[in-house]
């Protein structure tokens, strides 16, 4: 039970740190640091789990940057169609007069 607790809150910790866009940055360059760094949680000399906790970290880093690259190609097309539609929105009326 206290396993789980420690999990949970160690996740909901990491998903609230990385919603805030000016810690997301700082995880993503400190997961990048890591992955360079020669010292590891384990080892890499341990074959599997070695290997298992460097694929987490750029599992993480991957995933987060995709999401910001999402996120910024939303906000630009919502900016696109936004002044697209501010041009429609002027439209001029005529009325049609009929020359003989």
């Amino acid at each position: 039970m206290r396993k789980r607790f420690f999990t949970g809150l160690l996740q909901d910790g990491i998903r609230k740190v990385l919603r805030n866009p000016k810690y997301r940055w700082f995880a993503i360059v400190a997961s990048l640091f890591y992955l360079i760094s020669p010292l590891d949680i384990s080892p890499d000399v341990f074959p599997i789990v070695g290997w298992l906790d460097d694929g987490l970290i750029a599992s993480l880093v991957v995933a987060e940057v995709s999401q910001i690259v999402v996120e910024q190609l939303k906000n630009r097309k919502k900016a696109t169609s936004a002044a697209n539609s501010t041009q429609t929105d002027a439209a001029i009326d005529v009325d049609a007069v009929s020359v003989n």
